[in-house]
């Protein structure tokens, strides 16, 4: 079975970076797989993806090394079974609370006896080669989505469910449900002391911690604190800030005089009024 370099690269004791795909768009994909991120996920749950777009998506995705992941929109066994189908490489599932909802989940994701993932891996045989079902459970990632101060309560019945290999902390659902506001990239005392008992209690239990990132100086920030899985913001929040900064740049100094000071004239404002025709 084609290897999933993410594992080998938590056993190291290392971090990975997945780049985010919120945009239905095969060409974003490819442009995204192509840029070295060490994953990319497909967020089917706030991104504008859904199933029929996935698909030719990882599609793309697999022109290259990266490794394929998705985020499906809830903790519904037929829209896991169908990516895994198609060929990703893990699973990040939002909002589990409870041991109960990781088992779900993590169930969904492994074939009996371990799980009761239906078997018919149409596209993942392809991809991933012939031995698909007898090795599927050592390269298939299952990381449950910790982001309600009810999780937090339950973090370590949750961080212990057999079969799970990380946390994916929804740094926005989590500082709306403990404080009542949606924040990214946190640093205040409160929710620092939270992250810290995430990543502890990750450690206690083996399993990779994981967050959702705003920017590269708080990917690093976090990464020293001991997440070793990444997100940075997503493929249309990357475009939208490059475009906005593409255009502030342009507005910043008036077209009239970036064409003055290239040419060494003045520009027609500028110019004397002339005495007449000739």
């Amino acid at each position: 079975m084609r290897p999933n370099t993410l594992k080998a690269i938590f056993a190291s004791g290392r971090a990975a970076v997945t780049g985010w795909c919120a945009i239905p768009s095969t060409w974003s994909a490819e442009l995204m797989a192509n840029a070295g991120w060490d994953s990319l996920t497909l967020d089917l749950q706030h991104g504008l993806i859904d199933y029929s777009t996935a698909l030719p998506m990882l599609q793309a995705i697999s022109t290259t090394p990266t490794i394929p992941l998705a985020r499906v929109p809830w903790n519904e066994p037929g829209i896991i079974m169908k990516l895994l189908d198609a060929g990703a490489y893990g699973i990040i599932c939002p909002m589990i609370n409870s041991r109960e909802e990781c088992e779900r989940f993590v169930g969904a994701c492994r074939y009996a006896p371990a799980g009761y993932r239906s078997n018919g891996p149409t596209r993942a045989i392809v991809y991933a080669g012939d031995d698909y079902q007898s090795s599927a459970a050592g390269h298939i990632l299952t990381f449950a989505m910790v982001e309600t101060g009810e999780a937090i309560k339950n973090l370590d019945a949750i961080v212990s469910t057999p079969g799970l290999d990380g946390v994916y902390v929804g740094p926005s659902d989590l500082s709306l449900s403990m404080q009542g506001k949606p924040r990214m990239d946190l640093r205040d005392a409160e929710m620092l002391a939270v992250l810290e008992t995430i990543v502890s209690a990750c450690k206690r239990h083996n399993v990779v911690a994981g967050i959702h990132c705003n920017s590269t100086d708080y990917a690093h920030f976090i990464i020293g604190r001991g997440y070793q899985f990444v997100a940075i913001r997503s493929d249309g929040a990357l475009l939208s800030q490059i475009a906005k900064q593409s255009v502030e740049a342009m507005r910043s100094t008036p077209i009239s005089a970036a064409n003055e000071a290239a040419s060494g004239a003045p520009s027609a404002a500028k110019q004397p009024a002339s005495s007449g025709p000739y």
